[in-house]
C-alpha cells in the first residue's frame, strides 16, 4: 500500500484579495483532484471575452476566492459570540469550494443543448457524491449543509442566499477583469457586517448602504456584463453549433472531436442515465475540447455546421436587436424571409439562423431568502422596507427584454 502524498501547498496569491490561506490539508487534496483541477479549464463568464477581452478568468478562480471569503465570514461570526464547531467551518470551506465543480464546457451554453434534463447544481452534487466516496465520508457534513439538510440554516445562507459568497466574489471578480467598475463592491465590510438572528443570516444596520450598493452593482453587472447583448448572440449561437454538431453526430455524422466530447455528441443525456460512468466522462471535457472541436468544424461538409462555426471562431457574430416590447409575428416573419431569401435557406436550416426570446433579471428577490437587516433593538426588516434608496423596491421587480437575432448581410 502506498503512503498518501502530503499536499504542502498553504497560500496561493489571488489579484483580488492577495494572499489565499488554504485550511488544511484535505482542501489542498480537494483543490489538487482532477475533478476540482478540471475547473481551469472552465471559463468563470463563457464567450463574454467576445465583449471584454480581460474576461478569460476560470471558475478555479471563483471558487478559491469564494472560499477565502467564507474563511473571514466565519472569523467573523466567531468574533461575535455565533458558535460554529471547526467540523461546520470545514464543511462550509468544502461545500463553497465545490459549489460549482458541476459547471461544463462554457457554462450554460452545454447544459441548453447537448447535456439537457440537467443542469449544474445536480451535476456538482453529484461530483460531490462521488468524491466523498473517494475520501471516505470526509465531505458528508459539507453534502448536508450544501443540500439544505442541515439544522442550522445560516450556514446554508452563506453558501446559497441572496447575500453569499458566491455572488461577493464573482462580482468583484467579474468587475475586475472585465474593467466594468460599477460592480466593484466592498465585500470585507458586508462581511463584517454580517450576524445571525434566529438562525438567519442578517446584515446589522449600519451595513444597509453596503447592502444598496451591493444590489445596484448587481443589477448594473447583469445588464452591462452578463447580459450584455453581444455576449448573449455569442452564447445563443454557440448553443447552435453544439445543437446541430448533436445532430448530425446522432445521425451518425462522423465529427473531429475529443473522446469525451464525442460521448456527449453520440449520446442523449439527461439525468436519467448520468451514471457514475458519465460523470467521470464529464470530468474530462472542458473548454479546451469544444473550442478545438468548433475550429475544425469550420471545414466541414454540412454547410450550417460550417458557417456557425466559423461565425464563432473568427468573431462574425450576428446580429442581435435587445428591446423592451416583445416582438411582432410580422416583424419575425420578415426577418425570417429575407434571411431565407438572401441565403437561400430552408425552413429546417432557417432555425440555426434566426432565433428569437426573452431574457430576464432580478436585482432582487423579496420572496426568497431575502437580505435582512437587523436593528439594535433587536427588530428586523427586510432591506426594501428598511431602506430609504427609492429605487431599491423597484429593483425587486423582475425587468424583462426581448431578442431577436439573424445573420448580418
Amino acid at each position: 500500500m502506498t503512503e498518501k502524498k502530503t499536499n504542502k501547498l498553504k497560500i496561493l496569491n489571488d489579484p483580488i484579495y492577495g494572499f489565499i490561506t488554504i485550511p488544511n490539508s484535505l482542501i489542498c487534496d480537494l483543490i489538487d483532484h482532477p475533478y476540482f483541477q478540471r475547473l481551469r479549464r472552465i471559463s468563470q463568464m463563457g464567450l463574454s471575452h467576445l465583449v471584454y477581452p480581460g474576461a478569460h478568468h476560470t471558475r478555479f478562480h471563483h471558487a478559491l476566492g469564494s472560499m477565502h471569503l467564507m474563511q473571514k465570514a466565519v472569523i467573523n461570526l466567531r468574533f461575535k459570540g455565533v458558535v460554529i464547531s471547526d467540523d461546520e467551518a470545514n464543511a462550509l470551506y468544502i461545500a463553497i469550494l465545490l459549489h460549482d465543480i458541476g459547471h461544463g464546457a462554457f457554462s450554460h451554453a452545454l447544459e441548453q443543448s447537448i447535456v439537457s434534463g440537467i443542469d449544474h447544481e445536480t451535476i456538482s452534487l453529484k461530483f460531490m457524491n462521488a468524491l466523498n466516496d473517494e475520501f471516505n465520508g470526509e465531505l458528508s457534513l459539507a453534502i448536508t449543509i450544501f443540500t439544505e439538510k442541515y439544522h442550522r440554516k445560516f450556514l446554508y445562507q452563506l453558501i446559497s442566499s441572496q447575500l453569499d459568497m458566491d455572488r461577493l466574489d464573482y462580482l468583484n471578480r467579474d468587475s475586475f477583469y472585465t474593467g466594468v467598475a460599477e460592480g466593484n463592491i466592498s465585500s470585507e465590510r458586508l462581511i463584517t457586517m454580517l450576524n445571525i438572528q434566529d438562525d438567519n443570516l442578517v446584515i446589522e444596520e449600519k451595513g444597509i448602504y453596503s447592502v444598496e450598493k451591493f444590489i445596484v452593482a448587481r443589477r448594473l453587472m447583469y445588464w452591462q456584463v452578463y447580459l450584455h447583448k453581444t455576449g448573449l448572440v455569442a452564447e445563443k449561437l454557440l448553443g447552435k453549433i453544439l445543437t446541430r454538431a448533436n445532430e448530425l453526430a446522432l445521425l451518425g455524422e462522423k465529427l473531429p472531436a475529443s473522446k469525451a466530447f464525442t460521448y456527449f455528441l453520440t449520446h442523449q443525456i439527461d439525468e436519467s442515465n448520468f451514471t457514475l460512468e458519465t460523470l467521470k466522462t464529464f470530468a474530462k471535457l472542458d473548454d479546451y475540447d469544444v473550442f478545438s472541436a468548433i475550429k475544425e468544424w469550420i471545414s466541414h461538409e454540412d454547410k450550417i455546421l460550417s458557417k456557425l462555426s466559423e461565425s464563432l471562431i473568427n468573431r462574425k457574430l450576428p446580429k442581435v436587436i435587445l428591446q423592451k416590447a416583445p416582438f411582432t409575428k410580422a416583424q419575425i416573419d420578415k426577418i425570417c424571409q429575407q434571411v431565407k431569401k438572401t441565403f437561400a435557406l430552408n425552413d429546417a436550416e432557417l432555425d440555426y439562423f434566426v432565433y428569437h426570446g426573452k431574457i430576464q433579471n432580478q436585482a432582487y428577490d423579496v420572496t426568497k431568502n431575502n437580505i435582512q437587516i437587523l436593528y439594535k433593538d433587536g427588530a428586523i426588516k427586510d432591506v426594501t422596507e428598511a431602506s430609504d434608496h427609492l429605487n431599491l423596491q423597484a429593483l425587486s421587480i423582475p425587468v424583462i427584454k426581448y431578442y431577436i437575432c439573424y445573420p448580418k448581410k
